[in-house]
């Protein structure tokens, strides 16, 4: 971090240095990276590769969300995907038809409470949903390559930190 020697109005010393002058201002150390641009191009390096994986059988990241929590939790309903992927429940419902249309889930309603639907993976979509687990993991393991399994846990570490302060600031809001 630089140390500010030169005399001037606080704009002219905003204008040399800005993060250097705000930590002073405000006691703060100001982060000398731009969050929003690294997790914008991490995003796109992930979703976009995944996205390809994807491609030839017809299916989105969220498609393919919903498909390895129904391979992880087994049998499950609808209700249970909402709270395990991040998004809206019109949007789930959607989705799951889609799969179920596609052969890859099937849906089975509780003799004793019919309002309830049980989701699982059919054959075929446990199938696909091993293989296509398999293939982006191949894909994130070659996005990692060169990079030191400290650096890996550090980055693990930190953007958990953030995901809590998210969760802090949210819940102070």
């Amino acid at each position: 971090m630089h140390t500010l020697v030169a005399a001037g109005t606080e704009e002219q010393m905003e204008e040399q240095e800005p993060a250097d002058y705000q930590a002073q201002r405000t006691g703060m150390e100001t982060p000398a990276i731009d969050l929003g641009e690294h997790v914008t191009d991490l995003g796109l390096a992930v979703t976009r590769g995944i996205s390809d994986i994807l491609a030839p059988y017809g299916l989105f990241p969220v498609d393919f969300s919903l498909l390895r929590a129904c391979l992880r939790m087994g049998e499950c309903t609808a209700t249970q995907l909402g709270e395990v992927v991040p998004t809206d429940p019109s949007r789930i419902s959607r989705v799951v038809t889609k799969l179920v249309d596609l052969g890859l889930l099937r849906r089975r309603r509780l003799p004793d409470d019919r309002r309830m639907v049980m989701l699982t993976l059919t054959d075929e979509g446990n199938e696909l949903t091993s293989q296509l687990c398999g293939r982006t993991q191949a894909y994130y393991a070659a996005l990692m390559e060169g990079i030191a399994a400290e650096d890996l846990r550090t980055f693990a570490s930190t953007t958990a930190r953030i995901r809590d302060n998210y969760h802090r600031l949210e819940g102070a809001g």
